[in-house]
């Protein structure tokens, strides 16, 4: 019997990522949800299990969500001899501090934002007086997505590092704050996998933080994304990578972490260059969503190459676009409300009347009280993915999809790459 693949989450990404792996071996999800149980089709199915781990025999395991790789779960891992996709607790720091990570950038010579790093609250505002809007201010720690402020109001910046620095806005991870410089400009994601020596990317795509159409509303997790973005050919990606990835994971080297994971390069295109927003320790939610459709090359046979820490294959990309719309519980980002039952998803959890191309990645699910259907359980519930040959048409089905679910207070973005779109097809 082939030893499965464990993929540990239990959100979209997770989900994506177990669909792409079955497609080489069987995938077991831990502790994952029951909307991602799937039958065997033209590949292997994809189960649900509470673990423990190491009871499973994985032939790999796959970390999704950042909290476990910056508390050390790799690293527990690689101990009891498993080949892991994640970084330790060391290279995870990337993600799980802030200040962390834009230490590491100045001493790579990585282009980024100006920016300063407090806990106390008096040289805190004494520098932002110094900033021009927009302003940004972050927690140091992690708070899945949501800690963020970005403002061109300095009244509500000021209270925003106030109450982080008190405890009062994210608790711990909010006691220490990186203010920076607002960057202008395009926003990119790119994905690279790393061996803990080499790079190599997957592709580029463009997510949307903000909870509502324009970008209004309160920084979340992620409403949606799209890929490829117009522009980023491979001589920008060579540029991308040259600029503000290899010297960071050259210097991550000299300081002795050895990086086997994912980097997910949070940039903007500004008119002077490339710049880091951020780096986070995993792979992207959404852009898997989007991304993961688009990849043709074997995504277990390079993420066994990256564990084994000897990447060599090449990364091959389809052809056509993919388009992700998020849909979201009544109450999200702050306060979202779990229980409201899910209509217009069958037994298997994908659309009762299946849309060519359409995929339903469960987010935030679990089966109803009587074992049947669906019912939130979930911040962001659901991620609806679309591909086809253009931008255009491939957002077109993703949201003739999501006009197909309905569960009560649903929140979802109707502009996802409707900008990209329109530049793509301007009649």
């Amino acid at each position: 019997m082939t030893s499965p693949i464990v993929v540990v989450g239990q959100g979209g990404r997770e989900h994506a990522l177990a669909l792409g792996l079955s497609a080489s071996a069987p995938v077991v999800v831990v502790p994952g949800s029951p909307g991602m149980r799937t039958a065997p089709t033209a590949g292997f199915g994809v189960t649900i299990s509470a673990g423990p781990l190491s009871a499973l025999h994985p032939s790999l395991v796959v970390i999704g969500p950042e909290q476990p790789l910056v508390d050390g779960l790799a690293d527990a891992l690689r101990a009891e001899g498993l080949l892991v996709v994640g970084p330790g607790a060391d290279g995870a720091q990337l993600e799980g501090s802030k200040a962390f990570m834009k230490e590491l950038l100045v001493e790579a010579g990585v282009p980024t934002a100006r920016h300063g790093t407090f806990t106390d609250v008096t040289a805190a505002l004494e520098f932002l007086h110094t900033m021009a809007p927009p302003y940004v201010v972050k927690t140091d720690g992690l708070a899945a997505g949501k800690g963020v402020l970005v403002t061109m109001d300095l009244e509500e910046a000021t209270a925003d590092v106030e109450a982080k620095l008190a405890g009062t806005a994210f608790g711990q991870a909010g006691s220490t704050v990186v203010i920076e410089e607002g960057l202008v400009g395009e926003e990119c994601s790119l994905l690279v996998l790393c061996d803990g020596t080499k790079v190599v990317p997957l592709c580029a795509a463009q997510d949307f933080k903000r909870l509502g159409d324009g970008d209004a509303g309160p920084n979340t997790g992620g409403m949606g994304a799209y890929s490829p973005m117009a522009g980023i050919e491979a001589a920008t990606t060579a540029m991308l990578l040259e600029r503000c990835v290899t010297p960071l994971v050259e210097a991550m080297v000299r300081r002795g972490i050895d990086y086997r994971g994912v980097l997910y390069a949070g940039l903007m295109l500004t008119a002077e260059g490339p710049k880091v927003i951020e780096f986070n320790a995993r792979m992207g939610d959404p852009e898997t969503e989007v991304v993961g459709p688009r990849l043709a090359t074997d995504l277990a046979q390079l993420l066994t190459e990256v564990a084994e820490g000897n990447l060599r294959s090449e990364v091959v990309l389809r052809p056509e676009a993919a388009v992700c719309v998020v849909l979201a519980a009544k109450g999200y980002p702050s306060a979202p409300e779990r229980g409201a039952v899910l209509s217009g998803l069958g037994p298997d959890g994908q659309l009762g009347q299946p849309l060519e191309g359409v995929t339903i990645y469960h987010a935030g699910t679990t089966t109803g009280p009587d074992g049947q259907g669906f019912v939130v359980n979930g911040g962001r519930v659901l991620v609806v993915t679309a591909t086809a040959p253009t931008l255009s048409a491939a957002r077109a089905q993703a949201y003739a999809a999501v006009a197909q679910v309905h569960f009560e207070g649903m929140q979802f973005r109707s502009d996802i790459a409707a900008i990209a779109a329109d530049r793509e097809d301007p009649q």
